[in-house]
C-alpha cells in the first residue's frame, strides 16, 4: 500500500488538538467567470464541542502596516471580505452539496466531522505580498486569506488561539490560454533647430511571458535629424496599484539593461536586447510585490493581475501590471521614450483530478511538512499533510502563526 498513490488533503489543528481542518488545495484560481469553492470539512472533539456551535470564517485582509506597530487600539490592516459558516448545527438554508472529496472524508472521519463551504467573490483582490525590508518584523504587508474555525456558543465570543484554527490559503490567477496581440509601439521625435525628426519603433516578441522566461525587446531607430543618440536604456517595471481609502501607483525597475549603442545623425539602428526579470536579482528592493506566499515558502514576483471588467471600482487590494521601458538618451536633445504593456504569470498546471502523490517527492525542508504514516492516513488512498511550523535553529516561535 505504501507505493499507491492517494489523493492529498491538507490538515491542521488548534494547538490543544481538539479542533482540526482539512482542505483538499490551498490555491483557489479565479477563472475570471467563476473563483473556486473553497469546500473543506472540520472535525471536532465531542467532549470538548459540549453544548456550543462551529463556526468558520472566511477573510481577506489588506494589511497595510508592520504588525509590531498596531498598539493603542489601531491596527494597520483593513478587512476586505469576512463570511461566516455555521458548521454545526448546520443551517439548513446554508446547506449546499457535497463534494466527492467532502463525501469521503465525512465517511472516513465520522460523524463528529461536518462539511464547511465558502465562495469567493470575484471583486476581490489575489493574493499579494509587498517584499519586507531587512528591519521590517512581523507579518509581511499585503493582501491575504485566511480560514479560521473555532468553537463557541456565539460568533461574538472572543476566541483564543489555542483552541482555534488558522490556516491561510490564496486566491491565484493563471496565464490565459489564448494571449493577446503582439506589443508594438512607435513615436517620432522632431527637436528644434532640426528640420527632420528621429523615429522610434519597439516591439515584444509576444504578449504573455512565463515566471524566469526570457524577454526579447526589438529596437528599431530611424535618425533623420542631425542629433545623435547616446545611450539605449532598456527597463522593465513592475507597476502595482493600491486601491484601499483612495488609489495610489507604485512602480519599480524589476530588470534593466543599459548599452552605449549609438545612432549618429542619418542613420538607422536595429538591435534586439533581452531582459529577465526575477526576483533573486530584487530581493532588497522593500515594498516590491510579489505573488502571495504560504509561510516558509519561496516565491516569485507577482504575477499580473487580470481584471475582467476594468470599469469595476469595487475591486479593492493591488492590482499589478508590466512595461518595458526603451529610452533613448539624445545628445542635446532630451530624452525619446516609449512602453509597452506585457503580461508575466504562471501557466495554468496540468489538471489533475485526484491530485496524485508522485513515488518520489523531492526534498523537503525537516518539520515543514509532516506525512502521517499510520494506517489512518492511508486508508482510503487519503495522504494527510500536515502543516508544521518550520523549527530553525535560533528560529523564534511564532505561536502557530500562518503555519
Amino acid at each position: 500500500m505504501g507505493d499507491k498513490a492517494g489523493t492529498r488533503v491538507f490538515k491542521k489543528s488548534s494547538p490543544n488538538c481538539k479542533v482540526t481542518v482539512y482542505l483538499g488545495k490551498r490555491d483557489f484560481v479565479d477563472h475570471l467567470d467563476q473563483v473556486d469553492a473553497v469546500d473543506g470539512v472540520i472535525l471536532v472533539d465531542p467532549e470538548y464541542l459540549k453544548d456550543r456551535k462551529v463556526f468558520v470564517t472566511l477573510t481577506c485582509a489588506f494589511r497595510y502596516g508592520r504588525e509590531d506597530l498596531d498598539v493603542l487600539g489601531l491596527s494597520f490592516r483593513k478587512d476586505l471580505y469576512i463570511s461566516t459558516f455555521q458548521a454545526f448545527p448546520p443551517i439548513a438554508e446554508e446547506r449546499k452539496p457535497n463534494s466527492r472529496l467532502q463525501d469521503r472524508l465525512l465517511k472516513k472521519l465520522g460523524q463528529q466531522a461536518h462539511p464547511f463551504y465558502f465562495t469567493i467573490p470575484q471583486n476581490l483582490p489575489c493574493s499579494v505580498t509587498l517584499q519586507p525590508g531587512p528591519e521590517d518584523t512581523g507579518k509581511a504587508c499585503g493582501v491575504d486569506f485566511e480560514i479560521r474555525a473555532f468553537c463557541a456558543k456565539s460568533i461574538e465570543e472572543k476566541i483564543h488561539k489555542r483552541n482555534s484554527v488558522r490556516l491561510v490559503i490564496r486566491k491565484v490567477q493563471y496565464a490565459p490560454e489564448k494571449p493577446g496581440p503582439q506589443p508594438m509601439v512607435e513615436t517620432t521625435r522632431s527637436f528644434l533647430m532640426s528640420d527632420r525628426s528621429l523615429h522610434l519603433e519597439a516591439s515584444l516578441d509576444k504578449e504573455l511571458y512565463y515566471h524566469g522566461e526570457p524577454i526579447s525587446v526589438n529596437v528599431h531607430v530611424t535618425n533623420n535629424s542631425t542629433k545623435t543618440v547616446k545611450r539605449v536604456k532598456i527597463s522593465v517595471r513592475q507597476y502595482a496599484d493600491i486601491c484601499l481609502f483612495s488609489t495610489a501607483q507604485y512602480k519599480c525597475p524589476v530588470a534593466q539593461v543599459e548599452a552605449d549603442d549609438q545612432v549618429s545623425a542619418s542613420s538607422t539602428f536595429c538591435k534586439v536586447y533581452t531582459l529577465t526579470p526575477t526576483l533573486d536579482k530584487n530581493r532588497e528592493k522593500r515594498g516590491l510585490a510579489l505573488d502571495g506566499k504560504l509561510k516558509h515558502e519561496d516565491t516569485n514576483l507577482a504575477s499580473s493581475t487580470i481584471v475582467k471588467d476594468v470599469t469595476n471600482k469595487e475591486v479593492l487590494g493591488i492590482l499589478v501590471s508590466y512595461r518595458v521601458k526603451v529610452k533613448l538618451v539624445v545628445s542635446r536633445g532630451g530624452d525619446v521614450s516609449v512602453e509597452l504593456p506585457f503580461v508575466l504569470m504562471h501557466p495554468k498546471p496540468l489538471d489533475l483530478p485526484l491530485s496524485p502523490v508522485p513515488e518520489l517527492d523531492p526534498p523537503i525542508d525537516t518539520n515543514l511538512i509532516e506525512f502521517e504514516t499510520n494506517s489512518i492516513s492511508q486508508d482510503d488512498d487519503f495522504v494527510f499533510e500536515d502543516f508544521a511550523r518550520l523549527r530553525l535553529k535560533g528560529a523564534v516561535d511564532d505561536k502557530d502563526e500562518d503555519c
